[in-house]
């Protein structure tokens, strides 16, 4: 049974969003606006299960005692219990304490490693079928910063992914799984035997920081230009309008060369910078979230990969979860819903069967 005294300080919490939610001096400011917005839909569906579950539960009371007299209602009541339970599960999984970055847009870094020009084709792949997945999903995306390679593919790539609405979920609810090494198994474009190569291509995904998350001190940065350049090496620029800057406190490095100004391009920096900074500061401060920032990328090695992307067979396997598909052409296309789907709810069921914090 789901202890009403659990639920109490969210149904209290809930009313008082919407009251905020009434006040038009909230509205004035945009962003608090779109905070206090996805913590009420997050707590609204806390508020709307316990709801149903309350409601199956005393229905479940009644049928009950109808069916001492009246047999005729024991199956009603036969399904209520299935219901009430249902609803149970659901309530227990909100209950859980959450991620508090789900909410939060993304910066996702790809990077080319093993197998060369092969690798950094994979990279494109992955950058097209985030993109096409995140189109799918109505969000919106900006690509930071690109090195291309000679064949078209990406040395490395930096693209924001935007949440359009305030709903309870981010796009850091979806895509935190992303992160890691994922593995390509196909004959290479650059191979006249037809043999089929393996090789890695590496994911980070970066909740993106607001300024209210990390105060950077501009003393702390130390700024350098310098000429950006396309495939090959050669420049495709006359001006010193890339920039690299570096935090001296960490040793993060950020560079950015994907626009024509300056200006912009430390704007963009900026962006990766601070959502980075974010990243270290919680893992420093939260064991957990170190350990799950390691299960990312430490080295785009074929060994240390997360998923395997198999295009003779078709097929699409996450180790982690031990989840497969063959229905790869599909999930290039941006169909990942049921894949990440799987670590949701292995992430979930792992969380309901530890401790509660």
């Amino acid at each position: 049974m789901v202890a009403p005294a659990s639920v109490e300080p969210h149904l209290a919490e809930h009313a008082e969003l919407e009251r905020q939610l009434a006040d038009p001096a909230l509205h004035a400011d945009q962003d608090a606006a779109r905070r206090v917005g996805r913590r009420y839909a997050e707590l609204t569906q806390v508020v709307e299960a316990y709801r149903s579950y309350e409601a199956a539960s005393n229905d479940l009371v009644a049928a009950r005692e109808l069916a001492v007299e009246d047999p005729s209602f024991a199956a009603e009541a036969e399904s209520l219990v299935a219901r009430r339970d249902e609803l149970e599960s659901r309530l227990t999984a909100l209950l859980l304490p959450r991620d508090p970055n789900d909410g939060k847009d993304v910066i996702l870094e790809i990077k080319a490693g093993e197998g060369g020009e092969e690798s950094a084709l994979f990279a494109g792949d992955l950058l097209r079928m985030y993109l096409r997945y995140a189109e799918l999903q109505g969000w919106k995306t900006e690509v930071l910063d690109a090195v291309e390679s000679d064949l078209g593919g990406y040395k490395g790539v930096a693209v924001a992914v935007k949440s359009r609405s305030s709903a309870p979920d981010g796009v850091w609810a979806r895509l935190k799984y992303e992160g890691g090494v994922h593995r390509v198994q196909r004959v290479p474009v650059t191979e006249s035997q037809g043999r089929i190569h393996t090789s890695a291509a590496g994911v980070l995904v970066l909740a993106e920081a607001e300024d209210v998350d990390v105060v950077i001190d501009p003393n702390e940065i130390r700024i350098d230009v310098f000429r950006s350049s396309g495939p090959g090496g050669q420049s495709v620029n006359t001006t010193d309008s890339a920039v690299r800057l570096t935090h001296v406190p960490t040793g993060v490095v950020v560079s950015c060369q994907n626009e024509k100004s300056q200006l912009q391009n430390r704007e963009q920096a900026m962006r990766i910078l601070r959502a980075r900074l974010l990243a270290l500061a919680q893992e420093e401060a939260d064991a957990e979230a170190a350990a799950s920032r390691r299960s990312q990328v430490r080295t785009v090695d074929r060994s240390e990969r997360i998923r395997t992307y198999n295009y003779a067979e078709n097929r699409i396997s996450d180790h982690r979860v031990g989840f497969k598909a063959y229905n790869l052409d599909q999930v290039l296309d941006g169909e990942l819903d049921a894949v990440i789907q799987a670590n949701v709810d292995a992430d979930v069921a792992a969380r309901l069967a530890g401790p509660v914090a």
